[in-house]
């Protein structure tokens, strides 16, 4: 779902100071989200708008939203300190901003190197479907990207697909086989708030389809050992997403929140002479990590 700002709301929130967030570990500090909650309550359609975005992420045929705050972006800057607190002020409604990497701060740059793995989210590659911490107990309920940059050469659109209608289409054979713990992908070190490393673990990490995370990476075909009847059974999960994807283009200010339990998220491949383009002009995201609480709608 896309959902544009009031114009009233964006005018109120054009001109509303919020005071700077404060961390409680790594977790933004549940006495800032209520001082944003407190600060914004009276703009025209907060509220509203709010329960409009919470709604598309949790509600049954939902899964992410892209919040469009290209108008804030435009007269308050991209980068500007205000349009940021603004933006985690929405993550806030739905839950708990935190970073689980402690040399980074609440929002993570991921920005384009040419010479990194192409297939990485700073890469120039396709990045082929995945969740967040695929291989961490806890990961995060929610991913967020926050686009700064598209691709000045018109590539590099985002990608979506819905795992569980994908996993429904598989044969009984191919979910037993995704449901054991014979997968395992990445390393796993110095990371906060999601548990420990979970190695092996099953792609379908829940008691039935349709509930609980589907813990997949398409880079596990190519980057783990795996048995070829679990392997086999990944390659048809990922031909399915393949298959009923949907993609879009984010623009600046866009705000993409991807619910992990709903869906799992990747990137086309940017266009062709990056290498040309100065690297402070290249496509730039802004991640930032959102963990769910009891009666949130998408914890376990």
């Amino acid at each position: 779902m896309f959902i544009d700002l009031p114009r009233g709301l964006e005018a109120a929130l054009i001109s509303s100071p919020l005071p700077d967030g404060e961390l409680d570990g790594f977790h933004l500090a549940a006495d800032t989200i209520q001082r944003y909650r407190n600060e914004l309550a009276a703009a025209p359609q907060f509220k509203e708008t709010a329960t409009t975005l919470r709604r598309a992420l949790t509600a049954e045929d939902g899964g992410y939203a892209v919040l469009r705050l290209g108008g804030l972006a435009q007269e308050l800057g991209p980068l500007n300190d205000r349009f940021l607190r603004l933006a985690t002020a929405f993550a806030a409604e739905v839950a708990v901003p935190f970073s689980p990497f402690p040399r980074w701060p609440l929002w993570k740059d991921i920005g384009v190197k040419v010479d990194k793995d192409p297939g990485k989210s700073s890469g120039i590659g396709y990045n082929a479907f995945h969740m967040d911490l695929v291989n961490a107990i806890r990961p995060p309920d929610y991913t967020t990207l926050l686009c700064v940059r598209p691709d000045p050469l018109g590539g590099g659109p985002s990608i979506l697909s819905n795992p569980h209608a994908a996993v429904s289409r598989l044969s009984e054979d191919s979910r037993a086989l995704l449901a054991e713990s014979a997968y395992h992908y990445g390393v796993f070190f110095d990371l906060h708030g999601v548990g420990e490393e979970y190695k092996p673990f099953p792609i379908l990490d829940g008691s039935d389809v349709g509930e609980g995370f589907v813990r997949f990476t398409a880079k596990m075909l190519e980057r783990s050992v795996l048995g070829r009847a679990h392997a086999d059974a990944a390659r048809e999960l990922a031909a399915e997403l393949v298959r009923g994807q949907v993609s879009f283009m984010l623009q600046p200010g866009d705000y993409l929140i991807v619910n992990q339990r709903r869906f799992l998220h990747g990137r086309e491949a940017l266009h062709d002479g990056q290498e040309s383009v100065p690297a402070p002009d290249r496509r730039l995201l802004l991640q930032l990590f959102l963990r769910a609480g009891a009666g949130d709608g998408s914890a376990a």
